[in-house]
């Protein structure tokens, strides 16, 4: 009997034990897998926290974003403090200056450098020279170069009275030396240039042909006598025309006409008309009648007393007349 009881004994502990070990399991199972529902087909899947990714070893720190959107109409902030701009500026202004000084024509007169220097570097300029120089290889080009700024040296550029603006320079031997309608002695004088001493014979007391037609006498009392092209091949009138030498001479009268006042202008022709057309009438004078030349001095060149009504202005601006006569 005692071993019966203790077979259940055991019976009962082993079932027990196995029982126990059971549900041992199953908690594990639970803890494992998620929680049971009452029913068969209540099996739940297990929820999974969501973790915070772990940092990359290899990557920085995160970027910022930009607090502020840039205004795209913002130019961009500048690493340099405002002297640093400033000099930067004076620095190229001077590297300009010193290239501007090694493209200084031969023979430019003086007070007239600075306020042209800074035609002098610039690219059409530069080729304009290079141009000139390849032509006078190959063929005879007029003046020659020492002549081609001959109005630059007969007077300071602040002493300039009176400005006429001619054409081309003659294309004959001798002839052009840098001063527009003028020649080099004893060349006689061309046509255009006995039309001019015809009307001065006729509009100033005491005017005698001078026998010759070298205006230097009037360039350096202030007669600013320039041609808008100032090179010529021999003998092929507008050969060098709109090769550069346009926009040169235009921003000789532009820098008269901006700094310069009272000024008298004589421009003769529709070419010298166009070539005037943006000085301003209310800062100085202009005067304007038909070219002087055979083809058109009687449409108006004749009879417009442009010398005495020059000197009429010049009085009225305070400023000494010009002596005509005085070639």
């Amino acid at each position: 009997m005692a071993r019966i009881q203790n077979l259940n004994s055991n019976s009962y502990t082993g079932s027990h034990a196995r029982r126990t070990l059971t549900e041992n399991k199953n908690c594990d199972n639970e803890r494992a897998l998620g929680v049971w529902g009452k029913g068969a087909g209540s099996l739940r899947l297990p929820v999974h926290e969501p973790r915070s990714p772990e940092p990359c070893k290899h990557r920085g720190p995160p970027k910022k974003a930009r607090a502020v959107q840039e205004d795209p109409g913002t130019p961009p902030s500048s690493p340099l403090s405002p002297e640093q701009l400033v000099r930067i500026q004076r620095n190229k202004a001077a590297a300009l200056l010193r290239l501007a000084a090694r493209n200084v024509p031969v023979g430019f007169g003086e007070s007239w450098k600075k306020p042209l220097s800074a035609e002098f570097g610039k690219p059409y300029f530069i080729k304009l020279m290079g141009f000139v120089a390849e032509e006078r290889k190959h063929y005879t080009v007029y003046p020659p170069p020492h002549q081609v700024f001959t109005w630059t040296q007969m007077c300071d550029i602040r002493q300039v009275k009176v400005v006429i603006l001619g054409q081309d320079p003659y294309h004959g031997p001798n002839q052009a030396h840098g001063l527009c309608f003028s020649v080099q002695r004893p060349v006689p004088p061309p046509p255009s240039l006995e039309n001019i001493y015809k009307e001065l014979s006729t509009d100033i007391d005491g005017f005698v042909h001078p026998g010759h037609g070298d205006l230097s006498g009037w360039a350096k009392q202030g007669v600013l006598l320039l041609n808008a092209v100032l090179t010529v091949r021999a003998h092929q009138a507008n050969s060098h025309k709109e090769r550069g030498w346009e926009q040169f001479t235009d921003a000789v009268v532009s820098w008269l006409n901006q700094n310069s006042s009272g000024l008298v202008f004589l421009l003769w022709g529709s070419y010298a008309q166009k070539k005037g057309s943006a000085i301003d009438r209310k800062r100085h004078h202009v005067l304007q009648t038909a070219h002087p030349s055979p083809l058109s001095v009687y449409r108006g060149f004749f009879g417009c007393r442009h010398f005495s009504k020059t000197n009429e202005l010049l009085r009225k601006s305070g400023k000494e007349p010009i002596n005509w006569k005085d070639l």
